[in-house]
């Protein structure tokens, strides 16, 4: 340990010496640990376990950064820290070598540092080592490094523990190979659980797993647990919920209000392509502003994690990959343009804010879309019995470790949901994760129906339960206070913030049909310029996006009969096409997801509605594509539609409509994955062209029009059918893309 942080000499006493520590941490002479700080520390020096659920900005950090200093005085070894995010690591490294902690990261993006770091622990170097979850189930990792870890640990620190709990609202199942971790640690190894967004529910079920393994219980019990569960109320910030019309609206609104807020802050989309859309936006009418989402580069995302930090940025426009752990105490707003689907999540997100200022603005605008992304996202979920009993029987049949890519062709499922899956089911024991891939165990495994039903319906209630807090009259802190099980509101039911819209709300006006709230609450009035609306409106409708041909086959398409592998000829590829808009979009995503909602009936079929005519011709206009003709991808769903989208693009650009590349049988499945897509598309397309089309082919360009691009898979096979029918190109034109 670094010789900023000395051992306690013997007139010292623990506490005196961990204040001495807080106090390197935060940088300030004056600074005190909280009584609760100090029970939980001194519950990890005597080798107890604790979890400990405080707000944002309680300090529990500090917790596990003190006991640190002074387990290593007493000669422990380094605490390890199971740490969910790269942002969050980057803070927790930081603030500890404030403290003179001596702290290493190992994680997938710094694979090149993992022997050195490995050799520094094993030296006594380093004071605090973060792990990534995933890291717990790489092969490498979980046989060579974790076991000779866990015997020299001195502290293992579960932050953000409610993703452990399948009831929590980030739920990962990388984070149940805590168990393993959990089991080989020595009788008397202290375990500390943090978190700042669990509910009753959550708390209980985090504790158990605490308590199921190992610590100093005698033989047969579990460990005990030490749960210290603080209020929630957040005395800066200022809640507040508009409700506006529409997406335009939404961002005429924030064009106008985030330079009114003070600092830096978030601004909280639900989907990718929203969150880029916004910062386009917010970019375009002058505003300093990135984006930062799953899909953002390493590098670009510590950049702007930077700038946000300096204050360089007003607001970072974010999914929620810019979610637990982001510490910048004087985070000004956070604002959600599209409402979390539960309190846990929301509260988590806005839980950034306020931390050391004495006001900071948190507004909602939910939007009419909410649900079916809410509902988009929850498919994602443990899939039914019967799709998990048939990846068992093809690990089985395989007789060896599959790579997820090799598992593809033999199940039904996406990629990211097949990969949760395998996760769980190696936690369950039923498979595992071995060099090369997944191996079935040969280990009973039973379908816990009973417990995913549960956790689907505690979903859907707090779904339900963001709904309402929309629409409560009630104050909105103790809304969200009572849907986390705050203890300390149960003993003062008629509790109000005083701070928020519904508190401190004024009269009601109308101006411009927008209504308006006055006071001091929520980032001040909701009416929005009308010639801004109609701005942001117009921009939105700017249609066009591209879209990039596919390039590579997937692996393993011999096990499924289909003779397809490797990169994609080139002379057999389609072109680079464009979209009228992204389906999971602002805008004319709106429009898109209404034309191809699907209800109880089926789909609705009939012409190009008249509010995506002009953004078609626009994209045609715009993109201006050289083609000497139209063929288009039969559809077994929406037949009319494409006709009538095909042979208007026809017209519009004065070539012929050549003929249709035809997709025999029903529908396909939208939810499997990639290569069973390629497979089920591969068997049933066919030329459906006359002998005197497929000869006017040669050396032509055509235009291949679709009604929506999903996988790709269709558009790739119907311009391959199409090249090697003679097309010198093939140029895709779809309605939506995502």
């Amino acid at each position: 340990m670094s010789s900023d942080v000395l051992p306690p000499g013997p007139a010292t006493s623990p506490r005196l010496h961990a204040e001495e520590v807080l106090r390197g941490l935060v940088g300030r002479p004056d600074a005190a640990l909280r009584e609760d700080q100090w029970t939980a520390i001194a519950a990890l020096l005597d080798g107890r376990r604790a979890l400990v659920v405080q707000r944002t900005g309680w300090g529990k950090s500090a917790v596990y950064f003190v006991a640190t200093a002074l387990l290593r005085a007493q000669g422990r070894g380094p605490t390890v820290i199971v740490s969910p995010l790269l942002a969050l690591m980057r803070n927790q490294v930081d603030a500890a070598r404030r403290a003179g902690i001596r702290a290493e990261t190992i994680h997938s993006a710094n694979t090149d540092t993992w022997d050195e770091v490995h050799a520094r622990v094993a030296a006594g170097e380093i004071d605090v080592l973060l792990v990534s979850p995933e890291r717990l189930n790489n092969p490498a990792f979980r046989d060579e490094v974790l076991p000779r870890l866990a015997q020299d640990t001195g502290l293992l620190v579960v932050d953000e523990a409610h993703c452990i709990s399948d009831w929590g609202h980030d739920f990962r199942p990388d984070y149940r190979r805590l168990r393993t971790l959990l089991g080989e640690l020595p009788a008397g190894t202290p375990v500390l659980a943090t978190t700042a967004t669990a509910n009753a529910r959550v708390t209980s079920d985090v504790a158990e797993q605490l308590a199921a393994v190992g610590g100093r219980a005698p033989a047969g019990q579990g460990a005990e647990v030490l749960v210290l569960r603080g209020p929630l109320e957040r005395e800066s910030l200022r809640l507040a919920v508009h409700e506006l019309p529409d997406h335009a609206t939404q961002l005429a609104w924030l064009t106008a209000r985030l330079p009114e807020m003070t600092g830096s802050g978030i601004v909280y989309c639900l989907t990718v392509a929203a969150a880029e859309q916004v910062a386009a936006h917010l970019r375009a009418e002058g505003l300093t502003v990135r984006s930062y989402t799953g899909q953002t580069d390493p590098a670009e995302r510590l950049e702007a994690e930077r700038e946000l930090l300096a204050n360089d940025v007003k607001a970072l426009v974010a999914t929620s990959a810019l979610g637990m752990g982001f510490d910048k105490p004087d985070l000004g707003f956070v604002v959600h343009l599209g409402a979390p689907s539960s309190p846990i999540s929301y509260y988590q997100q806005v839980g950034r804010a306020g931390r050391a200022t004495d006001r900071a603005e948190v507004v909602l605008l939910p939007g009419r879309d909410d649900r079916a992304i809410w509902d988009w996202f929850a498919s994602m979920a443990f899939p039914p019995e019967h799709e998990v009993r048939a990846t068992l029987a093809a690990l089985e049949a395989a007789g060896a470790p599959l790579s997820t890519a090799a598992l593809e062709p033999r199940v039904d499922l996406r990629r990211n949901r097949l990969e949760l899956m395998l996760k769980v089911l190696d936690v369950d024991g039923a498979v595992r994760r071995v060099r090369g891939g997944w191996q079935h165990t040969g280990q009973p495994w039973s379908y816990d129906s009973a417990r995913y039903a549960q956790v689907e319906q505690t979903r859907r209630a707090e779904q339900q339960l963001m709904v309402d807090y929309v629409r409560t009259t009630a104050c909105r802190m103790a809304f969200l206070r009572s849907a986390l099980d705050d203890p300390e509101l149960a003993e003062d039911p008629d509790w109000r913030c005083g701070r928020c819209d519904r508190c401190r709300t004024g009269p009601e006006v109308l101006d411009q049909g927008t209504t308006t709230t006055t006071g001091e609450a929520g980032a001040g009035s909701a009416v929005v310029d009308a010639a801004a609306v109609e701005a942001a409106r117009l921009r939105l409708a700017s249609p066009g996006v591209d879209l990039t041909p596919r390039r590579q086959w997937p692996s393993g398409m011999a096990s499924l009969d289909v003779d397809l592998g490797g990169r994609i000829a080139e002379t057999e590829r389609a072109g680079a096409g464009r979209a009228v808009a992204r389906l999971d979009g602002l805008g004319l995503g709106g429009a898109l997801r209404d034309l191809f909602r699907t209800t109880s009936e089926g789909p609705a079929d009939g012409p190009l509605p008249a509010t995506l005519r002009t953004p078609v011709l626009e994209v045609l206009d715009a993109w201006r594509p050289e083609v000497d003709g139209v063929v288009m991808v039969g559809s077994a769903s929406r037949p009319h539609l494409v006709e009538h989208l095909a042979s208007g693009v026809a017209r519009h650009l004065g070539v012929p409509l050549v003929g249709t590349v035809a997709v025999a049988g029903p529908p396909a499945r939208h939810d499997v994955n990639s290569a069973q897509r390629l497979a089920g598309v591969a068997r049933r397309i066919s030329l459906d062209l006359s002998p005197a089309a497929v000869s006017g082919l040669a050396g032509r360009a055509v235009l291949l029009v679709d009604d929506r691009q999903d996988s790709g898979w269709t558009i790739t096979l119907a311009a391959r059918l199409l090249r090697r029918a003679g097309a010198s190109r093939v140029l895709p034109f779809v309605l939506a893309t995502g």
